[in-house]
């Protein structure tokens, strides 16, 4: 197609997303005053990996996502998908999303409305109708498949938003807060579903308030704050081996210092200091106390974005309201 660009880095090797120097400035209200959404963001997502975007309110999780399946123009930078420019129409096709906040033609059904985004993606009748008949059982919809949607809760709503999103078997998905809405069990479908497509072999990019999730299921995460990217590598990589602080549970009225955390009788949990927990335990033994755990606690996910959301310093007003 005229004026497609192609990556070479991405079309050579087994990268399937990449951003170079990606930026993108809004213009937010009537003085035109500028509004930074990105700045220079570079990643890269590989093939077959679960890759997780994490990030506050406003950082520009949902900005690189929209750059990232054409809902959006980078103000400078570049963005590919498989190779091509994610401005060239063609990558849709190998392409499934789901948007944060999906909205679909209410008055149809889950079957009319997944059998119309098969006929987008030109799926053969009986391959489309097989597909989303095992679609619908997998997400616990068989029995309302012929249900109109304005009857659904949002969760169903959720639930049907990832079914159009892998229903072609795409080889990059797109979630964008694909746990929004869901319970429990909602959550866990997701996350199985979310496995089950890296083991056949696409990549999947999603983003995620729930970071214990993202902890979970990422291979690798990407960590954005105000519009930069302030970190990215494995879970392990990104949350390190330093012990927070130690949990120490004993039975019997010693004191040992530290913050009480709870009291069931006469068993306490204890918070300390890592450089504490030696002195601690000693003294309770030499005090006829007992000691009944005693657990490291190390950082998470939650943690480290913390930290980052710190040392990124004072909000800066210019970026307010950007998603």
């Amino acid at each position: 197609m005229s004026g497609t660009v192609v990556d070479q880095h991405s079309a050579e090797t087994d990268v399937v997303v990449r951003t170079v120097g990606l930026r993108k400035v809004y213009r937010a209200d009537f003085w035109k005053r500028a509004v930074v959404g990105l700045e220079g963001l570079d990643l890269e997502v590989r093939r077959g990996e679960v890759f997780g975007i994490v990030g506050p309110n406003g950082a520009g999780k949902t900005t690189t996502i929209k750059i990232l399946t054409g809902l959006q123009r980078p103000t400078a930078g570049q963005a590919f998908i498989l190779g091509h420019s994610c401005e060239e129409p063609e990558t849709r096709k190998r392409m499934g999303f789901l948007p944060e906040r999906p909205y679909f033609y209410e008055h149809l059904s889950a079957r009319e409305l997944l059998d119309f985004y098969g006929r987008l993606f030109d799926m053969p009748t009986r391959h489309r109708r097989e597909r989303i008949d095992l679609l619908l059982e997998r997400v616990g919809l068989t029995r309302f498949a012929d249900v109109a949607l304005r009857k659904y809760s949002k969760g169903m709503v959720q639930r049907v938003g990832l079914c159009q999103a892998i229903l072609h078997q795409p080889d990059l998905v797109i979630l964008d807060e694909p746990m929004s809405g869901l319970d429990p069990l909602g959550r866990a479908l997701v996350r199985d579903l979310i496995l089950e497509e890296r083991t056949r072999g696409a990549t999947v990019c999603f983003s995620s308030h729930i970071l214990s999730d993202v902890q979970a299921l990422s291979d690798r995460v990407a960590i954005i704050v105000r519009g930069r990217l302030r970190g990215v590598g494995t879970v392990a990589s990104l949350i390190g081996d330093r012990v927070r602080y130690v949990e120490l549970v004993v039975e019997g009225e010693v004191d040992v210092g530290g913050e009480l955390v709870r009291r069931d009788g006469a068993v306490r949990t204890l918070r300390l200091p890592p450089d504490r927990a030696d002195e601690a335990v000693r003294a309770v033994v030499q005090a006829g106390g007992r000691v009944l755990e005693l657990l490291p606690v190390r950082d998470d996910l939650e943690a480290v974005l913390l930290g980052e959301v710190e040392r990124a310093g004072p909000v800066d007003e210019t970026r307010l309201g950007v998603l």
